[in-house]
């Protein structure tokens, strides 16, 4: 009888682990990783804001380099922010330290936004956009020029 009880006391145990390892791999992990629901509003403001690489941007002596240095933005009204590189030379728009990776558009980095942007370099004339759902404050750089850096506050909508 002892000898039965084991075997029934294992086969549960099999059992039970079974399904918690199916809870969690099926039902648990997808909800976990899910992109959350966000108005559209949001991820589709009706405004953009602009940020503009200037014409030797790249040189290290020149005293501005992303205009505005200090971009601020509305969550819901202007949170797609889009650089175009007027400069000659191409540039990145790669998020600073840690990086930020939005829930739902990815990463902050022009490199690691390939289908946008073939290599991820900002070619002259060109232009990279990211819309951001969060409220922060995101500072970012250009990875080949590191002395290339702006910031993108994105403030609540208060209206």
């Amino acid at each position: 009888m002892a000898n039965h009880a084991g075997g029934i006391s294992i086969m549960a145990f099999v059992v039970a682990l079974a399904v918690s390892m199916g809870y969690y791999q099926f039902i648990y992990l997808p909800e976990a990783n899910a992109k959350p629901h966000l108005p559209a509003i949001i991820t589709n403001p009706p405004q953009t804001t602009a940020v503009t690489i200037i014409q030797d941007a790249v040189l290290q002596s020149n005293p501005r380099h992303f205009v505005p240095v200090d971009a601020r933005a509305v969550l819901g009204l202007s949170n797609k922010v889009i650089w175009t590189n007027q400069d000659a030379v191409p540039h990145t728009v790669t998020s600073d330290d840690p990086p930020y990776v939005d829930k739902i558009n990815g990463p902050f980095d022009s490199l690691q936004q390939q289908e946008s942007i073939p290599g991820g370099f900002l070619l002259p004339g060109k232009t990279f956009e990211f819309t951001f759902t969060a409220e922060g404050t995101y500072g970012y750089h250009c990875s080949p020029h590191p002395w290339m850096q702006g910031k993108v506050e994105v403030v609540p909508n208060f209206s």
